[in-house]
């Protein structure tokens, strides 16, 4: 039976990142994908040479997280998921460095990671 709990435990820690991830994620995946293809969202980020930044990496990604039914995920999609999580919630907390928060370096980070802070 410890096996059966520890399994129900699963899927309630999987159903709270699931909802985390759909309440932190506010942009549509069209949305994300006709931003993921703007110069500004290529520009932004943590790169490795020329290499895509970290940023519109995960963005693609959460396209694809966005497109799958709940059930039809794995280990390493809810990690992932906890991930952006984590960096929507941090990145929230920092704030804007500059006056105009709609073009800042900021949002569009954010943006990158599927969370446009300007949207309502």
């Amino acid at each position: 039976m410890p096996a059966q709990a520890g399994a129900g435990d699963d899927d309630a820690a999987k159903r709270e990142t699931v909802a985390e991830f759909k309440q932190a994620v506010n942009m549509t995946p069209a949305q994300l994908e006709k931003w993921l293809d703007t110069d500004d969202s290529r520009r932004i980020g943590q790169k490795h040479g020329n290499a895509e930044s970290t940023g519109h990496q995960s963005g693609r990604r959460i396209v694809e997280l966005l497109h799958r039914h709940a059930q039809d995920l794995n280990a390493a999609d809810i990690a992932h998921m906890r991930k952006v999580v984590g960096y929507i919630h941090r990145h929230l907390a920092q704030g804007p460095t500059k006056s105009d928060p709609a073009t800042s370096d900021w949002r569009y980070s954010l943006m990158n990671w599927g969370h446009d802070p300007e949207k309502k």
